[in-house]
């Protein structure tokens, strides 16, 4: 992949990358030996993925990625915290990634436990408090619940890394950055792009 890569090529080589996938014929690039001893000398993602923790969400399987292709960050419900957000900054501005892509998910245990509220045990409270908001926000709209409270998530955190100052906002505002969100279905493996 080539350093600085434009967010519309970025979003092709996802896109490409997550039909293949769907369509059972992964070509696994980036993955041997000659990749390994390229990435040893430095890092060019072409994109960064802030993700779902949940172990059926793997992002360099579902775009058929590999090596020092893509700047993984994961979390329970893809929620973000300065920690979070201090490793997609150093990928955007140290890097020089210019895709993130804020990838929820259908069938979300975080935002499911959200939505079912009560207390939840030890520092997962954290993460339910966090989905709060866009769970709540998602309430009474038509057509499928849990997925309308994913979708709201992942505006939500759209919205929150679009506005982070100073690094991440300051470099959408110069448009040297895109932020989008994506949605994958756990069932059929296709991952939707929101608007």
């Amino acid at each position: 992949m080539q350093e600085g890569m434009l967010p519309e090529d970025a979003m092709k080589e996802l896109i490409e990358g997550n039909k293949r996938y769907v369509g059972g014929k992964p070509k696994f690039p980036n993955t041997n030996a000659k990749r390994r001893t390229e990435v040893a000398k430095g890092q060019h993602p072409f994109a960064i993925v802030l993700g779902c923790s949940d172990s059926r969400v793997p992002p360099e399987v579902i775009f058929d990625r590999g090596l020092g292709d893509l700047f993984i960050v994961r979390t329970a419900g893809n929620v973000v915290d300065d920690i979070a957000i201090g490793s997609i900054e150093y990928a955007a501005e140290h890097l020089g990634v210019q895709l993130i892509v804020v990838l929820g998910h259908s069938k979300c245990g975080a935002v499911d436990a959200t939505m079912k509220g009560g207390e939840a045990p030890g520092h997962i409270g954290s993460i339910v408090k966090k989905l709060r908001p866009p769970v709540d926000a998602a309430k009474g709209k038509s057509g499928d619940a849990w997925l309308n409270c994913v979708n709201s998530n992942i505006d939500s955190v759209v919205k929150e890394l679009e506005e982070s100052t100073p690094i991440l906002s300051e470099l959408v505002e110069k448009g040297k950055l895109k932020i989008t969100g994506a949605t994958y279905c756990v069932d059929s493996g296709a991952v939707m792009w929101n608007k």
